[in-house]
């Protein structure tokens, strides 16, 4: 099964639009766990176990483990997660942007070693930076596209003069996801859910790609409106919160406090799908 009919099937399956991003930070751990690195994969993975069943996909976030020196915990994460939840699709969000050879040593990176079932990428160095991932065949990759940071604007909101209709950055990103780089129906694009207007224009550009929409919860994204601007019936959208699920609580709960955090922000994602 390919990543794409993988994000649907746990789609209908779990009902449910949500991703839950796995940005361990052992500093906010639960008082028993709380500080200790070495039990990254133990926090992750009772997350993970609490919430398989309302997620349409997990999305680590590869820095929070390497920065620990827990690139072996994330291996263990993967393989729990292939074990205990095959039917949810895995993003690694490494956000990797180079070309030639080292470009292929990244895709081993997430699609060999890691065993993921997509990548965020950077598109900045141009195709030849994301042809390497494409060559993994049923995995997919998710480009930057209009990103949640305030500062994304600084080079995705400027127009591109050498190009014909001088659009934005970020729509000329969605149209060569959506048309000519797509090649075998692998890309999906990266819009964050603080800009609902700019995840319409991606929609409207890019009608068939998956969106992967970070910045509900924390980031302050509107889960309703973000829904609204990206979802479609044949298109869907992957809408990420990883802070206000992973540290609902800062207790022995906080597993529970996990599930119930997921449960009200899938459910207010659904309910939104009758509004769109």
């Amino acid at each position: 099964m390919n990543f794409l009919d993988k994000l649907r099937a746990a789609e209908r399956l779990n009902g449910s639009l949500l991703c839950v991003g796995l940005d361990p930070e052992p500093t906010r751990f639960p008082a028993r766990l709380q500080g200790d690195a070495s039990r990254i994969y133990d926090f992750c993975a009772r997350i993970v176990d609490a919430t398989a069943d309302l997620a349409i996909a997990f999305k680590p976030q590869i820095a929070y483990f390497a920065a620990h020196r827990a690139e072996g915990q994330l291996e263990q994460l993967m393989e729990h997660l292939r074990r205990n939840a095959p039917q949810v699709p895995v993003i690694l969000d490494a956000k990797r942007g180079d070309i030639g050879s080292t470009a292929e040593q990244y895709a081993r990176e997430a699609f060999e070693r890691y065993g993921a079932d997509a990548v965020t990428l950077s598109p900045f160095m141009g195709f030849d930076s994301v042809e390497p991932y494409l060559r993994h065949a049923g995995k997919g990759a998710f480009l930057l596209c209009r990103t949640s940071n305030p500062g994304g604007a600084d080079l995705q909101g400027q127009r591109l003069a050498g190009v014909e209709g001088e659009p934005f950055l970020y729509e000329h990103v969605a149209r060569l996801a959506q048309g000519p780089w797509n090649v075998n129906g692998q890309l999906g694009l990266v819009v964050g859910a603080t800009y609902p207007a700019e995840i319409e224009r991606v929609r409207a550009l890019a009608p068939t790609v998956p969106l992967l929409i970070p910045g509900v919860g924390a980031q302050g994204g509107d889960a309703v409106a973000t829904v609204r601007a990206g979802w479609r019936a044949d298109a869907p959208i992957v809408v990420n919160s990883s802070r206000a699920i992973c540290y609902a609580s800062n207790g022995d709960d906080f597993a529970e406090a996990a599930r119930r955090e997921a449960t009200r922000t899938r459910d207010a994602l659904e309910a939104a799908k009758g509004k769109a």
